[in-house]
């Protein structure tokens, strides 16, 4: 063998491990702010007005967990995101998919430049609408209730629903249906029992996808929310930082964990999800 051929081997175990320690300090500072966030909220307040403190607890506590919900009510705040995130996710949802199988069948140049908009409009940032909306939701006597920002909630998340769908329904092979239509069946009976079936694991990791969106957004319903009673989670942490921008560390980072593990049970699920929905698009009989 020339020196030429028996030093691709090396270049190439070489490349691969460059990429394996990139990957590895990718992961590294993904997870730095959520194994520091789960760290402090198990020490006590010694622990976080110390100069240099450890990485790990000295003396783990849940001291700053109970003081969270003595100080906020974390409960409540938690089943006013849960009702208004579940709400839009499943709205949006079921709007977006006929919407996405249309757009997906039907290419025409009307399709395109709904495609496009769809597209386009994910680049508008929230600033620009919001006091539009707040005009709207005032004129119906939405602000300050939950259907509103459910209502702001669905109009946010049917763009990336609509173009996630899409993507979806495109994965579903033309002749599965073609196939169904020289069967003797009709064109609802190929939608519920053909495409459907497809579908559903993309609009499961669609639902999830618009409730972690839902569940983790701050803006709206920090301006469209005032009643105490009323306001979701994101704005409630906001609640464990004083006039004077004095952040209660200990309380904060045990409430903002609680706030995260639903979004990382429900991340866990859209990943498995994600994966089936390719496979079974790619599915051909």
């Amino acid at each position: 063998m020339s020196p030429l051929g028996r030093g691709r081997p090396a270049r190439r175990a070489a490349t691969r491990a460059g990429q394996y320690v990139a990957l590895l300090c990718y992961l590294v500072f993904l997870a730095f702010p959520l194994a520091w966030l789960l760290s402090t909220a198990f020490k006590p307040a010694r622990e976080l007005a110390s100069l240099h403190p450890g990485w790990l607890p000295d003396h783990p506590t849940l001291d700053n967990f109970r003081q969270a919900f003595d100080e906020q009510p974390l409960l409540r705040a938690a089943l006013n995101s849960l009702t208004a995130a579940a709400s839009a996710a499943l709205i949006a949802t079921v709007v977006a998919t006929p919407m996405a199988y249309a757009l997906a069948r039907r290419r025409t140049r009307l399709t395109r430049a709904a495609s496009g908009w769809v597209v386009v409009s994910q680049a508008f940032p929230i600033v620009l609408v919001i006091i539009p909306l707040f005009l709207v939701l005032k004129g119906l006597r939405l602000v300050d209730t939950l259907p509103g920002l459910v209502m702001v909630y669905v109009v946010w998340a049917l763009p990336f629903a609509l173009w996630m769908l899409t993507g979806y329904v495109r994965a579903v092979p033309r002749e599965l249906e073609e196939a169904a239509a020289v069967d003797g069946a009709g064109r609802l009976r190929t939608l519920t029992s053909v495409t459907a079936p497809l579908l559903a694991p993309g609009i499961v990791a669609t639902v999830l996808f618009a409730f972690i969106t839902s569940w983790n957004e701050f803006f709206f319903a920090l301006v469209l929310l005032k009643s105490p009673g009323k306001q979701t989670m994101p704005v409630v942490l906001t609640h464990f930082i004083g006039a004077e921008g004095v952040a209660d560390l200990g309380p904060l980072a045990a409430a903002a964990l609680l706030a995260t593990l639903p979004s990382l049970v429900l991340f866990a699920f859209v990943q498995r999800r994600i994966t089936g929905g390719m496979l079974a698009g790619a599915v051909k009989n």
